[in-house]
C-alpha cells in the first residue's frame, strides 16, 4: 500500500484507484487532510468532492484549496477563523488609505503654498515630513502587525 493518499492513510483504509481524496490530499502532506478532517469531517469532505465533480478540475482544486485554508485558519483561531484575517487586512487597507489621503492633502497644501515661492522653500526635507506624520523620527509606522 505504498500509493495511498494522505486521507486513506489517516483513515487507515485502502486507497482505491478512483479515490476521491487522492488528487487533493497527496501522501507527502498528511497535515493538510488532518486539518480538513478535524474541522469538517471526512464524510462531509467526500460529499463535497462528489458534488464538485461536475465542475472543471481547476474550480474543484480551488474549492479544496479554500476548504484547506479555512480549516487551517479555524484551527489557528477557533473563534473567528479566516474572518479575523480578513478583518486585519481590511484594517490595514483602511489605515493605508487614510495615510494616503493625508499625504495627498499635504501635497496639495504644499503645492498651493509654493506657487509664489521658490522650489527650494516649497519642498520640506524627508525628515520634516516623517516627523510631521509620525511624531519623532525614531517612530516607524506599525502597519504589519
Amino acid at each position: 500500500m505504498v500509493g495511498r493518499c494522505a486521507a486513506c492513510k489517516y483513515l487507515r483504509k485502502g486507497c482505491p484507484e478512483d479515490c476521491i481524496f487522492a488528487p487533493y490530499f497527496p501522501s507527502n502532506n498528511p497535515q493538510r487532510f488532518e486539518h480538513v478532517h478535524r474541522i469538517y469531517g471526512a464524510k462531509n469532505v467526500a460529499t463535497l468532492l462528489k458534488e464538485l465533480e461536475s465542475l472543471q478540475p481547476y474550480f474543484r482544486a480551488q474549492a479544496i484549496e479554500t476548504l484547506c485554508y479555512e480549516a487551517e485558519s479555524r484551527i489557528q483561531n477557533p473563534v473567528y477563523g479566516c474572518a479575523a484575517i480578513i478583518f486585519h487586512l481590511q484594517q490595514q487597507i483602511h489605515n493605508i488609505e487614510s495615510e494616503l489621503a493625508k499625504i495627498r492633502a499635504e501635497i496639495a497644501v504644499l503645492s498651493s503654498n509654493g506657487q509664489g515661492q521658490g522650489a527650494s522653500e516649497m519642498q520640506p526635507s524627508t525628515e520634516q515630513v516623517h516627523e510631521d506624520r509620525f511624531g519623532s523620527s525614531s517612530e516607524a509606522p506599525n502597519w504589519f502587525i
